[in-house]
């Protein structure tokens, strides 16, 4: 029977609730945020929360997220992923994590590589940092969300669990909620836990706001250039977030 995406995210939204140390592995965590302001939105309770716990964090920016305000003559993509990349590091603070744990990519915006050359340095580079922090986790977006980087970052989480076997591999829905409601969705209903985020609310709202580009109108010249939802915003406001089990 297919499930539809309608079913799939009304289903998800009912998960049952584990605590921290059952959805992560023991060790390290590594975060996959195709843009930066992905880590905020849909694991930034989390991330928080392993902050708390103490526990080894590594957030991996794999794109330059510079094609959001293309029409910009203020910030040209040299300056905008700058930007992007002063307001991640700001969302991470904002979450309780240093900036020695960022690591960014600089794959182009809008064409995250999901084979060649630049993919494997990427994988690399994901390997690189699992093993900086012990990582028994590794989380990135989930495959399916429509949108091309997320689902190259999600190949890319696929390969590096491949690659390095014992990893828990987990995703985090993002743009998903947003597929045609009778979108079929492969691999059936979905698998996986929420994490009760409702303690750490006021500093992922802190770190989503960091990402101004983002969140605001800072960015005037450009009128067509991306901006969060109201929607989008209070989608990711909820007392808990979820986290997918991924296919092998």
């Amino acid at each position: 029977m297919v499930t539809t995406a309608a079913e799939f995210f009304a289903q998800a939204d009912a998960l049952p609730f584990a605590p921290l140390e059952q959805v992560l592995a023991p060790g390290g965590l590594v975060v996959l945020a195709p843009h930066p302001d992905d880590e905020s939105l849909g694991c930034g309770g989390l991330l928080a929360a392993a902050a708390q716990a103490g526990r080894a964090v590594a957030v991996v920016f794999v794109s330059d997220g510079g094609a959001s305000h293309p029409r910009s003559r203020r910030y040209p993509r040299l300056a905008l992923r700058r930007l992007r990349e002063a307001e991640a590091l700001a969302a991470l603070a904002a979450l309780g994590l240093p900036a020695a744990i960022a690591r960014f990519l600089a794959l182009p915006d809008a064409a995250v590589p999901g084979a060649g050359a630049d993919f494997e340095a990427a994988v690399q580079a994901i390997l690189d940092a699992a093993r900086a922090v012990a990582a028994g986790t590794l989380l990135a977006t989930w495959g399916q969300d429509p949108h091309c980087d997320h689902e190259a970052t999600d190949a890319m989480a696929a390969e590096a669990a491949r690659r390095q076997p014992g990893l828990r591999r987990l995703a985090y829905p993002v743009w998903g909620h947003r597929l045609p409601p009778g979108t079929p969705i492969q691999g059936g209903p979905p698998r996986g836990t929420r994490l009760d985020v409702s303690a750490h609310l006021p500093a992922k709202r802190r770190a989503i706001a960091a990402h101004r580009s983002q969140t605001t109108r800072l960015i005037d010249d450009d009128p067509e250039g991306f901006v969060l939802d109201a929607a989008m915003l209070a989608r990711f406001d909820r007392p808990f977030e979820i986290f997918l089990e991924s296919a092998a």
